[in-house]
């Protein structure tokens, strides 16, 4: 190591031993790389330099991009290692310190993103912010050199200023953690359905989904939708719903051999994806396709459904759970995997065969992605299903022989809770009883390997665990235990369910705010972070909301008292997200027109010979929100006084405090539920 690498303290790359993937893809930098930490913070402090902080994730293509430039040139990490000390934090894997400091970075330059690159003082606040820097000025881009040579003439002639800089940062941050307005906007039918109209006035009613490109899939969005549909009866929604579906199940943004969703479209037709997979946006479409497969029987939902799950097990399971995501890379090449030209897709299938699957796939001599290749769309399904099984699989097992991308094996527990949700909801309403055991195979490894010493932790790697869970971990993981309770009835989960819900209280609640939550402990950082607005993933306050709201009809009455008065001041707070920004709001609409309905549950009281037909008759009708208790008579609040009818099990349908006469067959249920 030549002396102009060293630092005075001695400090190398000190990343080798992390529980991130992504961390680890640094280790062999030139940069003396160290995780977040107080000791890291110290060493700053005790140099007398600024932090430079980067944050990233595995997934991401820019971040391998910065990272191939900067971070692996020597010259670049010798200036590094001089003059800062580096800290590198997968976003994924500390979500609290990533919302930090992506609201400084937006704040101070009017937008985000990833690879977010940070210049901290030692006390942790940011001065400068950016994102992506090249290894030489690009256009009015500065060389990410020129940013640090700037930096520390700035640190070493202006501290004053850069001072100031950071404590306005600091104050403006503190700020906006502030808890929203209580009562703002009456949570009732007006509200939902102003934010639905609102919502469907910007569908593309040409390619689907809501406003222009790029376009993330609108996970959370599409299965409030379908519940509105449900409570109201107005069509328009699920529509909608329907039409964005499709349009990304038949696009190139669907992976049309191997199954499973890119996390986003460049283009407003679907077509080009960003290629990484993330596991958060195929369980959230998981659970939406499967709503519309169930309340439809639309056949390409339930196809898409199928694939999904496939998708999962075989790309995404690990020991523990599921993985976090799949590159967008392969070899160094963005979607080098996914996509063909017309000449390949002769190769291996003949040269006819070749120009039938390219006219079906969409694959074109001049391309839909670069250098003339395209990726694979299905705009229509061929007559012949069996003849695209066979050339599908032809093309999958050809694809497999090019070069993979690679895979984060990071555990996380949002994420896994999630899948779980919704592979049980997709097992139970499909009849899939396959979806279910990998549903409680998942909480079973998530349980067993993420609670340590009575402490729910965010993720974990080849068994080893990292940094304590957040907000939207325990509200999740609950909302997921306590869906494996309603579907397989064993108690087990109903008593985990809701002792994590508790603990999730006792941490994350505002104690002066009721119904505001933090969404995270805050340790270590220079403000506690507080987002309540959905995004790629719902927020922490909108799972947990949905969390309360279950449990609130399926824990002992004492209890689900106290749940539901902090489900109402969550939904009051959340109001006003609704009525200003309601694409921005998916999962809390979707919380809320379950709670509007009812909230609505059915008990199955079943006898000694239940063949459970009533039992798979809920869960075929059930709109999404409501809850189903099955079992004997008084093994659950739900069921006390409640018994089979004339020897056959029965249903009874209660939407709040107001409880239907007991039916005894599929049909009457059905209409009860209508």
């Amino acid at each position: 190591m030549s002396d102009d690498r060293r630092t005075p303290d001695g400090s190398s790359n000190m990343l080798g031993s992390a529980t991130s993937p992504y961390l680890r893809q640094h280790a062999d930098n030139p940069v003396h790389w160290q995780e977040w930490s107080d000791a890291a913070l110290s060493r700053a402090r005790d140099r007398d330099v600024p932090v430079l902080l980067s944050v990233g994730y595995a997934a991401c293509h820019w971040c391998h991009v910065m990272a191939h430039e900067s971070f692996e040139d020597e010259t670049t990490a010798a200036q590094m290692n001089r003059d800062f000390v580096c800290i590198k934090v997968d976003r994924e894997e500390r979500p609290d310190i990533d919302a930090i400091y992506m609201a400084a970075t937006v704040a101070m330059t009017g937008q985000g993103g990833w690879p977010m690159t940070c210049f901290l003082t030692p006390d942790g606040d940011p001065f400068y912010t950016g994102t992506y820097y090249p290894p030489r000025p690009r256009g009015q881009m500065p060389s990410f050199r020129q940013v640090l040579t700037a930096v520390t003439e700035a640190w070493t002639q202006r501290r004053a200023d850069l001072d100031n800089t950071a404590a306005k940062v600091r104050e403006h941050i503190v700020v906006n953690t502030s808890p929203l307005p209580a009562g703002t906007v009456p949570v009732d039918d007006r509200l939902l359905a102003h934010g639905v109209r609102t919502v469907l006035d910007e569908e593309d009613r040409e390619h689907g989904g809501f406003g222009g490109a790029p376009k993330f899939p609108p996970s959370a969005l599409l299965d409030a939708l379908i519940r509105h549909t449900e409570r109201t009866g107005d069509t328009a929604a699920i529509e909608a719903a329907g039409r964005t579906m499709h349009a990304m199940g038949r696009g190139g943004i669907y992976d049309q051999l191997g199954g499973g969703f890119a996390r986003y479209s460049v283009d407003a037709g679907w077509v080009v994806p960003h290629f990484e997979k993330m596991l958060y946006d195929n369980a959230q479409l998981l659970r939406a396709y499967a709503h519309l497969a169930r309340r439809t029987g639309d056949a390409l939902a339930h196809r898409v459904v199928e694939e999904t799950v496939t998708f999962l097990r075989r790309d995404l399971r690990v020991p523990g759970g599921f993985a976090s995501s799949l590159d967008a890379d392969a070899g160094g090449v963005e979607g080098s995997t996914y996509v063909w030209t017309p000449d390949e897709l002769a190769e291996v299938l003949g040269p006819e065969a070749g120009r039938r699957a390219a006219e079906l796939f969409v694959v074109t001599e001049q391309g839909t992605f670069e250098h003339g290749r395209s990726t694979l769309q299905l705009p229509a399904d061929p007559e012949d299903r069996d003849r695209l099984g066979t050339v599908r699989a032809a093309l999958f097992d050809a694809r497999a022989r090019r070069v993979q991308p690679t895979r984060d094996d990071k555990v996380v527990t949002a994420w896994n809770a999630m899948t779980i949700t919704a592979l049980a909801e997709a097992g139970a309403g499909l009849g899939e009883t396959g979806f279910v055991d990998d549903a409680v195979r998942c909480a079973d490894e998530l349980l067993r390997g993420h609670l340590v010493g009575g402490r729910l932790r965010r993720s974990s790697l080849g068994g080893a665990v990292g940094a304590d869970g957040g907000l939207d971990d325990h509200a999740a993981l609950s909302t997921a235990l306590l869906t494996l309770f309603q579907v397989t009835g064993e108690t087990r989960w109903l008593g985990a369910g809701l002792g994590l819900l508790d603990t999730a209280i006792e941490l994350f609640a505002d104690p002066e705010a009721p119904g505001a939550w933090f969404d995270a402990t805050g340790e270590g950082l220079i403000a506690r972070p507080r987002d309540p607005i959905d995004g790629a993933t719902p927020s922490g306050a909108s799972l947990m909301a949905e969390a309360l709201l279950t449990a609130s009809m399926l824990a002992d009455p004492e209890r689900a008292v106290g749940y539901a008065e902090l489900l109402e001041h969550s939904l009051s707070r959340a109001s006003v997200i609704v009525a200003k920004l309601p694409r921005s709001a998916g999962h809390w609409l979707s919380v809320m027109s379950a709670r509007v309905a009812g909230p609505l549950q059915i008990a199955v009281a079943q006898g000694p010979a239940s063949d459970q037909a009533l039992t798979r008759a809920s869960w075929a009708h059930v709109p999404g929100g409501a809850v189903v208790v099955a079992g004997e008579p008084d093994s659950h609040p739900l069921l006390v006084a409640r018994g089979p009818v004339g020897g056959r099990d029965a249903a009874y349908v209660c939407r709040g405090t107001v409880c239907g006469l007991p039916v005894t067959d599929e049909e009457s249920l059905a209409a009860q539920l209508r």
